[in-house]
This record gives structure tokens, C-alpha cells and sequence, in this order.
């Protein structure tokens, strides 16, 4: 299996960069960045998107859904895929089709059109994110690491951050095609210059022979049930609903297939042999729980600011930008800091900024606005770059350059399905909570206690002097402050928790040995 990956695998440190290698690469990057750009971008603006369409809110939910359950399906087989046809021609399909279905998206002039557009942007488009991991991986020297891995990490992670901002700009300045029209003129440029530049291996074509159809099959079930059942649970009230209990049972058949055959045939659909590798196994665990991080907080902090403050879109994104720029500043300097801290001591400054960030929004109150979110923000985007960038490194620095490309694929969907678990979890924590709260405070708002008398009789009377029913409104007034009040608390259950979870990830850190930080040593630990 003697590929031009497996040598690029073994350039010395000290040989000086290939440009076209490095051009190849940064195109590469800015279709990850489109790709997982487009997820955020689009979740921002779901409310312009549904009264474009004429769509109900159940039904545009699906244009988010879509889009990820495809892409979960793609990301792990791409590895696979890069083998049987190369890392040029798969990217360069996948940035002209991700381009494509961009186009379609805009033209949509129904929810089902859209829906299927959705689907086919993130099937194809998944198939660019781990090709830039296994690429930076493979093609660059372990010495080159301190600015390759940076990079990476800040794209896959200030994509989703920033996405609320570009989209609620481009809905409001333009409408909400924007949203998609603005990946077309980059996505034909990183098309060109990826079928033109990139040259890091040969195509295995007759790999296609051995190609496990039932394993995809029965993976696309499994992935595609799983995200489906965390992204609609909530909502339907879990396994109440016939349809989540319809996926959780197809979820489970094809989990046991798939995982049969990955363990049985020759050349499964996802070698699974990389979790033998204990630094690729603990660094999936933390890509794991950074996507709960990255893609739980990056819901919750608009969720407030939609639910409590009542801002819109644009008003969200402005705000949200400092996460964003804090990466942006970070990023350099985790990329110093990976030459000369261990990446245990980096990951456990990094966790322990996220748990304070969170245990600062613990505090919450309804009155919290851009300054009093700017602390957590910042520890936020800065703890995100500490923490990946060594993740990055254990994971995939130590796996010999075969095992990369199929690894770097495995690496990425743990940390999409950490974002779907997470969202899942916080979703039914609010709603659960918040009805408990409900409950709880409602009990103290009784005919028996004076000040809520008080109150209602002192609202009351002031609407009644502008004509209208004040009992009726002071009734009404009251109920909104304690759903108000409600939700505020379970925000704050959320944050407690969050702050329990990355806690508790420093001790873990502590539990890892020490990295050799060699590619390809240490394949066997």
C-alpha cells in the first residue's frame, strides 16, 4: 500500500514547503471552512427561510436536519473514499457538488425542494472537512505541526461561531439566498484550484471490488437514525412519539450490522482498528466533548439572547462576534504554545477556562447584556484554541500516514455527534427544567401571598385606566415573568452542569501518558 501519502508521511522536518502543496492546502481549508460555515449560517436565519417557503416550523426544522443527518453519513465514509478515488478527485467533487447544491438551495421554491438541496449539500460537502485533517497530517513534517494544526482548529471552530453573524448579516442586508449564494464564486475557486494542485496520492481503484455496500448501508441507517432521533427527541417528546421509537429501533439494526461487518470483511466501509491507538482513542473522547462545548454554547448564548433579550438575528451575531475574534488572537498563540507546553498541561488550562466561563454564567440574570456575556465569550474562544489544537495533535499525530486519512474521518463525526448528544441533552434539560421551575415558582404565586396581590392589583389598576381588562393583563404580565424567571433558572441548570463536565475532563487529562508527539510512533500504545 505504498501511496504518495505514505511517503509525504516521512519528509524530513527541516525540508522547506512545497508551495503548491501549500496552496493546494489553504483551498482546501476555505472549503472545510464554507462547509461547516453553512450549518451555522443557515440555523440563524430559519425563521426568513420558513417565510420565504411558506414552510411551518416543524417542516423547516428539516432544513437544518437534513443537512446534518447526511453529512454524519459522509464524513466517516470519506476516509474510504479518498483511497478508492484519491484526496484531488474526491475534494474536487465534493467542492463543485457542495457548490452546485448551493446554487439549487438559492433557486428552491418549496420546503421539499429545499429539504432535498439540504441533504445533498451536506452529503457532499461533509466529504471536505476530514480530507483537510488527514491532509495537514500526512503532507506536512511533525516540525511544520506548530502552524498547521492551529489553522485547522480555528477554522473548524470559528465556523460555527461566527456563522449566527454572517447569517444574520446577509438575511438582513440582503434575504435570505444570500445565505447560499454567497458559497458559489469561492466554491468554483477552491473547485479549480483543488483538481489543479493537489497531488498528495494516487487513486486505489481497485479497492471498488472490495467495496462493502451493506456496510454503508447499515451505517447510513445507524448515523442517520442517531442524528436524526438527538436532533427531533426533545421535540417529540423522545420515545412517546412513534417515529422516534421507528428510528431508535432502525438506529440499533443498523448500529449491530454495521458494526459486525466492520469487524468481519475485508475492507469495511470504516476501519474501526484506529480506536486501538490509546492517543486516537482519548483524543476522539475530548473531540467528543469539545463538540458539546462548541456547538451546545454556541446554541444556548443566542438562545438567551432570543428568548430573554429579545434580539434578532443581526443583534445576536454582533454579539456573539467576541467568541470569534478570541479565537482569531488564540489561535497563534496555541500554536507557540503546542512547541513548548505538554499538551496535557495545554488541554487542562484550556478545560479549566471553559469550566470558569461557564461557572461565570451560572450568575445569569434576565438583565445580562454584551458586556456581562464578554468575560465568558472570551474564555470561551480562547480555552476552544488551547484545547484543539492539542487534541488535534494526539489524536492524529502519533497514527502512521495509512491509517489518516479513514482516521481523520472517525476524529470529525465524534465531534459532530458530541455537538448532536450535547444539543439533545441541553435541549431536554431547558424544557424539563424549565417546566419544573414553572411549577415550582407558580406554587408561591398564590391568592395567599399579599405581594403578588399586591402587584396585580397595582398593574391591574394601571390598565384598567387605559380601558382595558387590567385583571385580565396583570394575569397575563405575571405568567410571562414566571416563564421568564423559569427559563432563567434552567439556563442556569445547563451552565451548572457544563461547568461539572469540563471540570471534571481536567482529571481526566491528568490520567493521559505523555504523548510521544512522533507520527507514527506509538501506533500500537
Amino acid at each position: 500500500m505504498a501511496t504518495a501519502a505514505a511517503t509525504a508521511g516521512a519528509i524530513p522536518a527541516d525540508q522547506p514547503m512545497d508551495k503548491r502543496k501549500l496552496i493546494a492546502f489553504f483551498a482546501m481549508v476555505f472549503g472545510m471552512f464554507m462547509s461547516i460555515l453553512d450549518i451555522q449560517i443557515v440555523s440563524a436565519s430559519l425563521a426568513e427561510i420558513q417565510a420565504g417557503l411558506g414552510a411551518g416550523s416543524d417542516e423547516v426544522a428539516w432544513v437544518q436536519t437534513s443537512y446534518l443527518i447526511a453529512e454524519v453519513i459522509m464524513i466517516p465514509l470519506s476516509g474510504t473514499l479518498a483511497r478508492i478515488l484519491s484526496t484531488r478527485v474526491l475534494f474536487s467533487i465534493c467542492a463543485a457538488g457542495f457548490t452546485i447544491a448551493s446554487g439549487l438551495c438559492a433557486t428552491a421554491t418549496s420546503i421539499d425542494q429545499m429539504i432535498i438541496y439540504r441533504a445533498i449539500q451536506g452529503f457532499i460537502g461533509g466529504g471536505m472537512i476530514p480530507s483537510v485533517f488527514a491532509a495537514a497530517f500526512t503532507i506536512f513534517p511533525p516540525s511544520k505541526r506548530a502552524i498547521v494544526s492551529p489553522i485547522i482548529g480555528l477554522v473548524a471552530t470559528l465556523a460555527p461561531t461566527i456563522g449566527p453573524t454572517v447569517g444574520g448579516y446577509l438575511s438582513h442586508a440582503f434575504s435570505w439566498h444570500w445565505l447560499f449564494l454567497v458559497n458559489i464564486i469561492p466554491g468554483i475557486l477552491v473547485t479549480a484550484v483543488a483538481w489543479s494542485m493537489i497531488d498528495f496520492d494516487e487513486p486505489q481503484k481497485s479497492l471498488w471490488k472490495k467495496f462493502d455496500w451493506w456496510g454503508l448501508l447499515s451505517m447510513a441507517l445507524f448515523l442517520g437514525s442517531l442524528e436524526y432521533v438527538l436532533e427531533e427527541g426533545n421535540n417529540k417528546d423522545w420515545f412517546n412519539d412513534e417515529h422516534i421509537l421507528v428510528g431508535s429501533l432502525v438506529m440499533v439494526a443498523g448500529a449491530v450490522v454495521f458494526f459486525w461487518r466492520a469487524f468481519r470483511v475485508d475492507f469495511p466501509v470504516v476501519d474501526l482498528k484506529a480506536f486501538a491507538n490509546r492517543n486516537f482513542a482519548f483524543g476522539s473522547l475530548f473531540s467528543f466533548v469539545m463538540g458539546i462545548g462548541l456547538y451546545g454554547l454556541t446554541y444556548l448564548y443566542p438562545l438567551y439572547l432570543g428568548r430573554i433579550r429579545g434580539y434578532d438575528s443581526l443583534m445576536i451575531g454582533e454579539t456573539m462576534f467576541v467568541s470569534g475574534l478570541a479565537m482569531f488572537f488564540t489561535a497563534p498563540v496555541a500554536g507557540m504554545l503546542s512547541n513548548r507546553l505538554d499538551p496535557r498541561v495545554m488541554m487542562a488550562i484550556g478545560f479549566f477556562g471553559f469550566a470558569l466561563g461557564t461557572y461565570m454564567m451560572t450568575g445569569l440574570t434576565g438583565d445580562w447584556d454584551f458586556y456581562e456575556l464578554l468575560i465568558p465569550q472570551i474564555l470561551r474562544g480562547c480555552s476552544m484554541m488551547l484545547c484543539m489544537v492539542p487534541i488535534n495533535n494526539i489524536a492524529l499525530g502519533t497514527l502512521p500516514p495509512a491509517r489518516i486519512g479513514n482516521a481523520s474521518g472517525l476524529f470529525n463525526l465524534t465531534r459532530n455527534l458530541g455537538g448532536a448528544v450535547g444539543l439533545a441533552i441541553i435541549n431536554t434539560m431547558l424544557t424539563q427544567r424549565s417546566d419544573e421551575h414553572y411549577a415550582r415558582l407558580s406554587e408561591h404565586l398564590s391568592y395567599t401571598n399579599p405581594e403578588a396581590i399586591d402587584w396585580l392589583g397595582s398593574v391591574g389598576a394601571n390598565y384598567d385606566s387605559f380601558g382595558l381588562d387590567g385583571a385580565a393583563v396583570a394575569l397575563q404580565k405575571l405568567s410571562g415573568l414566571v416563564t421568564q424567571q423559569s427559563w432563567l433558572l434552567s439556563f442556569i441548570d445547563v451552565f451548572t452542569a457544563l461547568t461539572a463536565l469540563f471540570a471534571s475532563l481536567i482529571l481526566l487529562v491528568m490520567l493521559i501518558a505523555k504523548p510521544s508527539g512522533q507520527a507514527g510512533g506509538g501506533a500500537g500504545h
